[in-house]
């Protein structure tokens, strides 16, 4: 068994970007508190109100911040593994991703919810083949692609409008497309 009392000497060699991502989460769970405070905490049908889980998700971001600060200043994060992948992103990769996110974006509102996640869906799929390094041609696989983002996206946009009476932009009056 080893000891891992930290000695004197950890406080002072915490490398600065892990007291800097503990600081950025801390940071992040403060401005959430700072917004849950603006929420209205008028009880719902749950008994709770609508800022609860605001407070819960600030405390958590607030309490996982101050450990990840004093991990980093009591030796640094522990045995960690070396990252595995690529030294530098893949941009390629990350163009067609985020084509595909801001195509649906640009289009929710015309082709609707279910065509426009369907190709934010195609487009990220690429963008994953891509970085992967089995990047796929054809029309075959577009086909497949837009059949199983369809797939993802019908059920998703049935249950947001129909069991959560959510209203998401539809491309007909019928609800059902």
């Amino acid at each position: 068994m080893s000891d891992t009392t930290p000695t004197p000497d950890a406080y002072r060699a915490a490398p600065c970007n892990e007291i800097a991502l503990g600081l950025g989460i801390l940071a992040v769970g403060a401005g959430l508190a700072v917004g849950a405070v603006t929420i209205s905490s008028d009880a719902g049908y749950g008994g709770v109100g609508p800022n609860f889980f605001p407070w819960v998700i600030a405390v958590v971001l607030v309490l996982c911040g101050a450990l990840l600060i004093y991990e980093s200043r009591t030796g640094g994060f522990r045995s960690m593994e070396e990252p595995s992948g690529s030294a530098s992103g893949h941009w390629v990769g990350f163009a067609w991703v985020s084509a595909g996110i801001l195509a649906n974006a640009a289009v929710i509102t015309t082709l609707g919810f279910i065509l426009s996640c369907t190709l934010c869906f195609v487009l990220a799929v690429r963008g994953f083949k891509a970085a992967s390094g089995t990047p796929e041609r054809g029309i075959k696989s577009w086909l497949r692609d837009s059949f199983i983002g369809f797939c993802i996206a019908g059920p998703v946009y049935w249950m947001f409008t129909k069991l959560l009476a959510i209203n998401l932009p539809g491309l007909t009056s019928t609800g059902w497309l």
